[in-house]
């Protein structure tokens, strides 16, 4: 909306969505619990008279559809749903505390009071931190109020356009960084997948409208040979009589780009584009869900040729979300692997509603020991990491290994030997030397991966040094390694830069720029990780930034070049580079395995448009199959 709205359509347009959530609060809560809902509206309603949004309508649209998400969406009780639509009223009014207390008792009010800010001015660490570090001190009381406070979030993030460019960064990295990652922890599925996307949506719109538009295609392309994949899955499971839903889903947006980035790989590239769902109706007299969702595995493995070592069992092995399926792929007739999801209705309503519903064994471990975490950072006055350690230990997707005694151990994605080392016990960390992963002698910074069977050799005259810091990801294993750096006086001090050496910013890119204490502004792609993390912790230091394209100016870029073998090519590639193109190169390797060649160069360019044609023109050279930039 262009903010031009009359008196007459904006009252029209709240009684409307008034009285379509009135009807939504009939069919989910009890029809006694309809007048202490309107009477929360009223309240709000008029707490909210004389506010508008960003957007020129009614400020009240905002609580009202926060409450009929929290309603629909995720299914919360009566008192959630009033503390919904008063979540902004004692931040942003007159109203009091003690005043909802009157009105609606002392669990809204304490529920308000969870979601109030407090704008003061005298943050421990900086304003958004410490709000975070409010809310996600509720959960030692109550899950609800992150769940409100996460379609509070979701709403934002739905009218995010009205916003200016430095405040869609600001939210948008927040919620990419703490809020989607949140939400697939407590087991929210399509809030976190929503969160992800509408976040990269206005974070990079140009990346965000580029894979969109490719998935599309591609979807448009495959779809008859889609199609004539699952028909034989359709019609062999009706022949054995099982009721269940069979389709293909097409990945997020972002779920392609995350794994772009982390596999380097470009969107042709991809192998799994989109996924088969096959959601299992579970039959009562049939045997466990387990086993009707190895009975349809069994059938789809008779029909396809199963790809070696791919099933996961995440059924006996949720993740800590809750998350059950099997997975596994298979060869499809075009001669690709299709990844297979292999669930049960109530399984997949776990995945999307989560602690929501009767709250799983997996969800109630992780709440519980979110708890512990969030108390020892307490204890330890670990406020300047607050936010990493919070990610690090409890957003990220988890793994499972086990020690050489079967016990099996949780750790984030990621994770190394040290973080498992300390998560045994801190003196096992403290003087890991060796490891040994499924038998084989590994170094103690070696990633795991899912299964993996870890012995930790120790030696008591091994301690931390300061590069354990850059091998370690979860809380309780950084902490432990500085509590042992600092008894030993060893700094572990970072110096600022100007240009991210990670991302390589250039002219022309989508950037964003941070202002340091020092009055250094720091300049990062957008979608650099270490922007998305500034961004979510300290919003407030984002700038708006352009990187001048000057003359004689240059800034430093990779390009990967990936090529068959010939004679002359690399002579080709130095003379199209060097001569042709007058870039000037820092460094170049190459290597050739079985006629495959590839070749990394690092090159000084103008801006991003320069570089962008470099690589039109290197593609051309006869041989080359793909350039790509790092």
């Amino acid at each position: 909306m262009d903010g031009k709205i009359t008196a007459e359509e904006a009252q029209r347009m709240v009684e409307e969505m008034r009285d379509e959530f009135y009807e939504r609060v009939k069919e989910h809560l009890a029809i006694s619990d309809l007048p202490r809902v309107q009477a929360a509206f009223e309240m709000a309603a008029q707490a909210h008279a004389h506010q508008v949004r960003k957007s020129g309508i009614p400020y009240i649209t905002h609580p009202l559809s926060v409450a009929r998400i929290a309603l629909v969406e995720l299914g919360l009780g009566v008192n959630s749903i009033i503390a919904a639509l008063l979540h902004d009223v004692v931040e942003d009014t007159d109203y009091t505390i003690e005043d909802i207390n009157a009105a609606f008792g002392e669990d809204v009010a304490f529920l308000v009071g969870v979601l109030t800010k407090k704008d003061d001015g005298n943050y421990k660490v900086s304003k958004q931190i410490d709000n975070f570090k409010q809310m996600l001190d509720s959960i030692q009381y109550d899950i609800r109020a992150l769940l409100i406070k996460l379609s509070d979030r979701m709403h934002n993030m739905r009218t995010l356009g009205s916003m200016r460019t430095d405040k869609q960064m600001k939210i948008a990295s927040e919620t990419d960084y703490f809020y989607a990652p949140l939400a697939n922890r407590l087991g929210l599925y399509d809030i976190k997948s929503e969160l992800e996307n509408l976040s990269m949506k206005f974070r990079s719109p140009h990346e965000y409208e580029r894979i969109e538009k490719k998935i599309t295609s591609y979807m448009k392309l495959h779809q008859q040979d889609i199609e004539d994949f699952l028909a034989p899955i359709r019609e062999t499971l009706q022949d054995e009589g099982i009721k269940c839903r069979v389709y293909a889903r097409a990945r997020s947006v972002y779920a392609l780009w995350r794994k772009m980035q982390g596999s380097k790989l470009t969107f042709k590239e991809l192998e799994h584009v989109h996924q088969i769902n096959i959601v299992i109706d579970a039959a009562a007299g049939k045997g466990s869900e387990k086993n009707q969702c190895l009975e349809v595995y069994s059938l789809l493995t008779d029909l396809y040729k199963e790809r070696p070592y791919s099933m996961i069992n995440y059924i006996d092995q949720p993740k800590e979300n809750g998350y059950q399926a099997l997975h596994v792929q298979v060869m499809t007739h075009m001669g690709g692997w299709a990844e297979v999801h292999i669930t049960t209705e109530s399984m997949q309503r776990n995945s999307q509603q989560g602690c929501v519903l009767d709250r799983t064994e997996s969800i109630d471990k992780w709440v519980l020991k979110f708890k512990g975490v969030l108390r020892d950072i307490a204890q330890s006055g670990a406020e300047g990491g607050f936010m990493e350690s919070v990610v690090s230990s409890f957003y990220n997707d988890d793994i499972i290994v086990f020690t050489p005694k079967g016990n099996s151990i949780v750790l984030p994605k990621g994770s190394s030997v040290l973080d498992m080392a300390y998560e045994i016990h801190t003196n096992v960390g403290n003087h890991a030397k060796f490891a040994r992963i499924n038998g084989k002698l590994c170094s103690i910074f070696t990633t795991l991966k899912r299964g993996d069977r870890v012995e930790v050799g120790t030696d008591d005259m091994t301690w931390p040094e300061a590069h354990w810091l850059k091998h370690v990801s979860t809380y309780k294993a950084r902490r432990a390694v500085n509590v042992s750096l600092a008894k030993n006086g060893i700094s572990t001090e970072e110096f600022p830069f100007v240009l991210c050496d990670q991302c390589n910013p250039l002219p022309g890119d989508e950037i964003v720029g941070f202002k340091q204490k020092d009055g250094t502004v720091v300049v990062h792609k957008r979608n650099c990780a270490e922007a998305i993390q500034l961004s979510a912790k300290d919003g407030d230091s984002i700038v708006d930034v352009s990187l001048p394209i000057l003359p004689n100016r240059t800034y430093p870029t990779q390009i990967v070049i990936n090529s068959v073998d010939r004679n002359g090519l690399l002579m080709d590639l130095v003379n199209v580079i060097s001569n042709e193109l007058h870039l000037s190169i820092d460094w170049l390797h190459t290597e050739t395995v079985d006629y495959i060649v590839t070749t990394k160069v690092r090159v000084q360019v103008p801006s991003a448009f320069e570089l962008m044609e470099a690589m039109r023109i290197i593609e051309q050279i006869k041989g080359v199959e793909e350039v790509r930039n790092m």
